[in-house]
């Protein structure tokens, strides 16, 4: 059974990995590249408004990830809590990565869709703006909650 759960181990820190890889690639590279069109095609082809169009788009698919990742989380962090191998930083970690996950995937991206529904007057309201700076807040702590359970995983299979 050792052997699997070493297995196991290796891809959920892999998985881990790769969802705050894409979730960092997201906001670092395809934020300022989709919000910057007029840099790129030499004029302004697509309004603010389209270009948020589609980093939503974006953010929605990584909304995707995101379940899979606490669905990963919730079953392997489950197992080792049922074995009794846990600690406090570990379970804060998985809390806040739970907690931050959800609120992204399943308030946030709907709600800023649902705005984005009501047109191009509906995202330059404070409410909008509001929700899209919470939505980024958000994700930051679920990036760092994300890094720190990672970390402690991997400290954990070192030893």
């Amino acid at each position: 059974m050792k052997k699997y759960f070493k297995i196991a181990t290796m891809a959920y820190l892999i998985l881990l990995g790769v969802m705050l890889g894409a979730g960092l690639y997201a906001g670092i590279v395809v934020a300022p590249v989709t919000f910057h069109t007029q840099q790129w095609l030499g004029s302004d082809v697509l309004s603010r408004y389209e270009e948020g169009l589609i980093m939503t788009e974006n953010f929605l698919r990584l909304s995707y990830l995101v379940d899979v990742v606490l669905v990963a989380i919730f079953l392997y962090e489950g197992y080792k809590y049922k074995k009794f191998e846990r600690d406090t930083i570990t379970q804060v970690a998985t809390f806040i990565v739970f907690a931050t996950g959800l609120l992204f995937a399943h308030y946030y991206i709907p709600d800023i869709i649902n705005m984005q529904m009501g047109g191009e007057a509906m995202t330059q309201s404070q409410a909008f703006v509001n929700t899209h700076k919470g939505s980024e807040i958000n994700f930051k702590l679920f990036s760092l909650a994300l890094l720190v359970l990672m970390v402690r995983n991997m400290q954990k299979a070192c030893k």
